[in-house]
């Protein structure tokens, strides 16, 4: 019997042109694609991406995993998508699961992924694909890093001592999912002398994508303006922030 195979597949930040020659071969030969989404999306970034690289009489399984920081309920919504998956690879399909940016960080994939290795002998490969905050740094013609210099990536600023020690001992840091803790980062980079020296980007690579040198310095005064609630609003939001000059 034809084992199947499970694919993670990097799908990058929005772009489709900037899906790997690799990921877009697995893409187009897998028999059923897997997009993750969350409760309230009509359809995941991630497969509206690749939409239109699909064959029309390729399978999509959409699987729903919501935006919760709630162990319990996640494990449900992880458990359920696994045994979808499963239940293909039994039959010796080939499954390709994509995700935005590349599949090792910070990605759905990685805690399916665990649970189907756990469960039988799959053959499983992992396409990387091209990071959000590498994707920001191109559109805003930065480098990430120099020489020797060291680069840190901190997702989901919530506890502001630890920012401010990675602020101090790198020259540049990456701080992802940014939206809802905004207004006290850019206080903290003010403190330090380094909000001219960040890029603000939203949705980066995406039709609607929102890209901006330099920040806002004091959100509690200018909490009426557009531009701030465009800051805000969306979840694929990161700052990239320089010690040294990027102009």
């Amino acid at each position: 019997m034809v084992k199947g195979v499970f694919y993670g597949v990097g799908v990058g930040p929005g772009d489709p042109e900037l899906i790997t020659l690799k990921g877009y071969r697995v893409l187009r030969e897998a028999d059923v694609i897997c997009s993750p989404k969350s409760r309230a999306e009509k359809e995941g970034v991630a497969l509206s991406i690749v939409r239109s690289l699909l064959d029309i009489k390729q399978k999509v399984l959409e699987l729903t995993f919501p935006m919760t920081n709630d162990k319990v309920e996640l494990e449900l919504y992880w458990d359920k998508a696994v045994r979808q998956i499963l239940s293909l690879l039994k039959e010796g399909k080939k499954v390709a699961f994509i995700t935005l940016g590349d599949p090792s960080l910070y990605s759905t994939y990685t805690y399916v992924l665990k649970k189907i290795k756990q469960a039988g002998s799959y053959p499983v490969e992992t396409i990387p694909g091209v990071a959000s905050f590498c994707a920001c740094a191109a559109a805003a013609n930065i480098p990430l890093a120099e020489g020797d210099e060291k680069l840190a990536i901190i997702p989901a600023v919530k506890d502001l001592d630890p920012l401010r020690l990675a602020l101090q001992n790198f020259e540049n840091i990456v701080l992802m999912k940014i939206a809802r803790n905004y207004p006290a980062v850019v206080k903290v980079l003010a403190e330090l002398g380094l909000e001219g020296q960040a890029i603000y980007a939203s949705r980066c690579g995406l039709p609607d994508g929102f890209l901006k040198a330099g920040l806002l310095t004091l959100p509690e005064e200018l909490e009426e303006l557009e531009e701030l609630k465009e800051m805000q609003k969306d979840y694929l939001s990161l700052i990239i922030t320089k010690r040294s000059s990027y102009g």
